[in-house]
């Protein structure tokens, strides 16, 4: 006999799906799950209008000229882009090249290609200098605190991560939660320290007075034997008339107290 099967409502299957997708994170109420969804769809407007603004600009550039189309496709079926612009806008090409009117432009956009290339070939000679003494770096400090390979790598992949999401001008909430944690640990760490510290003098207080309740064995004087200390006297100047034990308020200022009615 088939089992019965429990249908999951919607809500649980989108609980599901959200837990699936972000598993570090609860959604223990409505506030945290549907502003989650809520994020989710701001992201995919964003995204998908970004990608209708791309295909309109290729439509556009399509439109005003069908040859380029023909080139991006010859491009993308890995066909020399240098030879397909000949094969498709001819002579054109060349004339435009020996065109004196378009000289300076020429010269202009070859120019800027030359020091394109120039900027990208110091930038990945910067690169690889930087990455190898960043390796050897990385080395050290794993042999020092014994950290596997694993470890170090999942912390790169983790940081070359929200480098990508820095680029794409992604920022979550989840990676600025872990720069905060990180930017207050060395004064977290004190605080604990001397919470602590406090924590452990209290609890010697405790044990002392603890151990004088109970008593530790010295038998107690009786206030007779006791040798009583003289009261000291101290020099209060024009405070001397008010230091007088044997007398009350009144009699001390000069007073007499009204009778009591």
């Amino acid at each position: 006999m088939p089992e019965n099967n429990q249908v999951k409502s919607k809500r649980e299957l989108a609980m599901e799906r959200m837990k699936a997708k972000y598993p570090d994170k609860s959604f223990d109420d409505d506030e945290s799950f549907f502003g989650q969804i809520n994020d989710d769809y701001d992201d995919y407007d964003k995204k998908l209008s970004e990608s209708q603004q791309r295909e309109q600009a290729f439509s556009d550039m399509f439109t005003s000229d069908p040859r380029s189309a023909r080139l991006m496709m010859e491009w993308k079926n890995g066909n020399d882009p240098a030879v397909a612009l000949i094969r498709i806008y001819g002579h054109d090409i060349l004339d435009a090249v020996d065109d004196p009117e378009k000289q300076e432009a020429i010269k202009q956009a070859n120019k800027e290609f030359a020091e394109k290339v120039a900027q990208e070939s110091q930038y990945e000679e910067t690169y690889n200098t930087n990455l190898e003494q960043s390796l050897s770096k990385l080395e050290e400090y794993a042999a020092q605190r014994s950290l596997s390979d694993d470890v170090i790598d999942s912390a790169m992949e983790t940081l070359i991560t929200i480098c990508k999401d820095v680029l794409l001008g992604k920022f979550s909430t989840d990676t600025v939660d872990m720069i905060i944690k990180a930017q207050n640990y060395d004064a977290d760490v004190e605080q604990a320290a001397i919470e602590g510290e406090v924590a452990g003098r209290n609890a010697k207080i405790e044990e002392k007075l603890r151990k004088s309740n109970k008593g530790d064995g010295t038998p107690h004087l009786d206030s007779k034997n006791v040798m009583r200390q003289p009261k000291l006297k101290y020099d209060l100047g024009a405070l001397d008339r008010y230091d007088d034990d044997s007398r009350d308020i009144y009699e001390r200022g000069g007073m007499k107290r009204n009778p009591k009615r």
